[in-house]
């Protein structure tokens, strides 16, 4: 079990919930901006936003947008300049992520380290395969899981030398083995909160699969306390690419979940079509707390039988779809009244 760290009204690790994080792309010193999409990435479910702070003017943001509502613990992505975390932990930010190899000289760190301990903010410690200290590419030879691992550990060091502890470890690489593989050792060896995700993992496609792995693979191990899925796109799918993962494995707050099968000569009806306005369809729908889940099958053979655990589905025919619930068929819809019969099913199942 990993201590808890508390940061603003969230709390990460010790068993708590996965918190998800995404991180902001506009200007920081562009406070409209900014607060617009702080303000969509909460709407989206987004948990944790880190902004980039280069200079001690876009340290103030915090403030501005503390005052205009934002709710969501605010993270400062500080590097080099030990006074810019000091500067945005004044402004309000609820956790720093630097780097103390970056930050400078042991007392700089010091001084970050008491910053945040009076105003009782965590740091998180970043660590990533492509900034790797030069004398463990000198001893590993690359970024190897053990290097990266090491890395870690002597960063949080610096920090528990002079006496912080709230302490977050992150362990990222573009490579997803070495990534997995330097998180379990981090996790085997500490009780530190990690956040996992693999960086630079390219676009919304290539990503998705990446993170997917990545985070996936440690999470069903029981490993990680908070996740960004890095993806080269607007934010708001990274938040919406982490909800679908945790949903996978059972780690978000009641959804709608959608099974599907992947189609076939049997198939008689556009299932790939009707897949995708099932989602747009559903996108708004509130399960009032309860996980919901529909069946989108292409014919009799993948319907009731394969799909019985099913809240309710359809099972493709000709020009028609095959009702049931729970297995259970209670009747034929004609294939362009398939997608009202659901949502209608689905609002009544959670009673809206």
């Amino acid at each position: 079990m990993t201590r808890k760290i508390k940061l603003g009204s969230l709390t990460i690790g010790g068993g708590s919930s996965i918190a998800i994080q995404s991180m902001t792309n506009t200007s920081t010193l562009d406070l409209a901006a900014t607060l617009t999409q702080c303000r969509a990435l909460e709407a989206a479910g987004c948990d944790i936003i880190r902004l980039a702070v280069e200079n001690e003017e876009a340290a103030k943001t915090f403030t501005y947008l503390k005052e205009q509502g934002i709710s969501a613990p605010l993270v400062a992505d500080i590097h080099f300049d030990h006074k810019l975390a000091i500067a945005s932990v004044n402004a309000g930010a609820d956790k720093i992520r630097i780097n103390p190899g970056n930050i400078g000289s042991r007392d700089k760190v010091a001084e970050v380290a008491a910053a945040c301990k009076a105003a009782g903010v965590p740091i998180r410690v970043g660590v990533n395969g492509g900034s790797l200290e030069k004398r463990l590419l000198e001893k590993y030879g690359s970024p190897t899981p053990e290097a990266l691992a090491e890395s870690a550990f002597a960063e949080a060091e610096a920090l528990e030398s002079v006496g912080f502890s709230d302490i977050v470890i992150s362990i990222k690489s573009s490579r997803v083995r070495d990534m997995i593989a330097a998180c379990r050792l981090v996790a085997a060896e500490s009780d530190y909160p990690l956040h996992i995700g693999v960086t630079e993992a390219g676009d919304e496609y290539s990503g998705l699969v990446k993170n997917s792995i990545g985070i996936g693979a440690l999470l069903a191990d029981g490993v990680g306390d908070t996740i960004r899925v890095s993806l080269t796109a607007d934010p708001l799918r990274e938040v919406a690419a982490a909800k679908e993962i945790l949903s996978s494995l059972g780690m978000y707050k009641p959804t709608l979940h959608v099974v599907s099968c992947p189609t076939c000569s049997r198939t008689k009806i556009d299932l790939i079509s009707l897949c995708r306005r099932f989602r747009e369809a559903s996108a708004d729908i509130d399960t009032n707390g309860k996980d919901i889940t529909v069946a989108i099958m292409g014919c009799a053979v993948n319907g009731p039988g394969e799909a019985r655990e099913a809240d309710v589905g359809v099972a493709g025919g000709v020009g028609e779809g095959l009702l049931f619930r729970r297995g259970e068929i209670v009747g034929k819809v004609a294939e362009n009244d398939i997608i009202p019969a659901l949502i209608e099913s689905v609002r009544k199942i959670a009673g809206k």
